[in-house]
């Protein structure tokens, strides 16, 4: 799919027309919008895998020193904290991650990446923007610069921050062991936000308490004793018990817990044998699991554990030939927005944007954003939003039923990025503006 980046500051503001407040922010956005942009462009035709963010961040980095702001590079290996004083006041965290994904774009975009890198397993691979962290840089940018302009409306402390590893959920926890709490002002507000597959561009979605899922990744080793397939008798026989607890894994969804208390067990990959005639000696299952609460998290781990364990003991498996369950650390938390943050802002960009924002129901996806809330639960409220991404008339037409929209993370994800940008530049202004007014 192809979009046109000749949208205007007339058109902006068009779409834009609804009970907006009376100011001048959103033509200063507008005026803006053609150097952004090209930013965008070429943040998108350059993109770095996760902790390879080396030269996005150099060049962000020096955009963010040229308007006054304090920057430390190096943070949490490939991170970038950005920040500027203002006087007494709040401080206000704004985050926007940097990592593309392995992906061979086919976009087919003037601009589309070309480029290639080595992913973490040491495996060569195209790398795309498939998750529109260059919209999320985009407007950091937009934002950092029209906050820049506005000091005199503001009051406080602002940090800026762009995180490396968003992908692979470790960039914030990097960030935070790096001292983002101690070595820099700490936060009382951190805000975000994230394009959306889900619905068109220009909108925006908000969700209050859990947002997006705790992640776990999960293997489980099931041995056995192999043998030859016409004679299973002599045989233990390991992809049987596999099925067994890939099948009764389910019941820890459909059986254990609260109807109402949403969870995922997925059996991502089953892996065993290598010919029609053997029976193999070991088995392996790959799991993806998604919750939102700690206890039930706590739950379907425990759950996995002990079936995996029962379903062995019930095929006869001798002790030492148990499955062995391994749970990968670190893993993503689930991402809360802090309900009074949420309505305070969520009050403010309704009365700005009109009905283009709605609330939205939490996802199972997961954002190491939770992170930073969870590091100072005490001290910190958090919130992420949804910036709709799907081009108008893409929309219009799937849902006449005449194609298929891509998801996030698809080599043709192409959103709408001069209205992402636009839109999410004005609200995360807006918002941060509203929290750090003088008194």
């Amino acid at each position: 799919m192809r979009h046109s980046f000749l949208l205007g500051a007339a058109s902006l503001l068009g779409l834009a027309a609804t009970p907006a407040q009376a100011d001048n922010l959103r033509e200063a956005v507008a005026a803006d919008m053609p150097a952004l942009v090209e930013l965008y462009k070429d943040l998108h035709q350059h993109p770095e895998l996760s902790f390879q963010e080396v030269e996005t961040a150099r060049k962000l980095a020096a955009r963010a020193r040229a308007l006054g702001f304090a920057v430390t590079e190096g943070v949490g290996k490939t991170g970038v904290v950005a920040v500027m004083r203002n006087g007494p006041g709040p401080v206000v965290l704004l985050r926007a991650d940097m990592d593309g994904l392995p992906v061979v774009e086919q976009t087919g975009l003037p601009y589309a990446s070309r480029v290639r890198a080595v992913a973490q397993n040491g495996t060569e691979t195209g790398v795309m923007h498939a998750c529109g962290h260059d919209t999320h840089m985009t407007a950091w940018i937009g934002t950092a610069q029209q906050l820049a302009k506005r000091k005199a409306e503001w009051s406080g402390t602002l940090v800026m921050i762009l995180q490396p590893a968003e992908e692979i959920g470790q960039g914030a926890k990097a960030m935070l062991d790096d001292g983002l709490y101690t070595r820099f002002p700490k936060p009382q507000y951190v805000l975000a936000f994230h394009d959306a597959a889900q619905f068109p561009a220009g909108q925006i979605g908000y969700t209050k308490g859990f947002a997006l899922a705790n992640v776990d990744t999960v293997d489980v080793v099931v041995p056995g004793v192999g043998g030859h397939g016409a004679y299973p008798h002599t045989t233990k026989d390991p992809v049987v018990v596999a099925a067994s607890i890939v099948m009764r894994l389910q019941t820890l969804v459909s059986r254990e817990l609260d109807p109402t208390d949403a969870a995922v067990v997925t059996v991502g990959s089953f892996q065993a044998g290598a010919k029609h005639n053997i029976i193999p000696d070991e088995a392996r299952l790959q799991l993806t699991v998604r919750s939102y609460s700690d206890e039930t998290r706590k739950h379907l781990l425990d759950g996995i554990a002990r079936i995996a364990r029962g379903e062995a003991i019930a095929a006869g498996m001798p002790e030492n030939k148990l499955p062995r369950v391994t749970v990968q650390d670190p893993y993503t938390p689930a991402t809360y927005n802090t309900p009074e943050l949420t309505e305070k802002v969520a009050a403010g960009l309704k009365a700005r944007f009109g009905e283009r924002v709605r609330e939205v129901p939490s996802v199972m996806g997961g954002e190491d954003f939770s992170q930073f809330y969870r590091a100072d639960k005490a001290g910190v409220q958090s919130l992420i939003f949804w910036v709709g991404g799907v081009p108008q008339a893409d929309w219009d037409r799937a849902q006449k039923g005449e194609i298929e929209l891509p998801s996030l993370h698809s080599p043709f994800w192409a959103p709408d990025a001069p209205l992402v940008i636009a839109t999410a530049t004005e609200a995360l202004t807006a918002a941060t503006l509203k929290l750090m007014a003088k008194k």
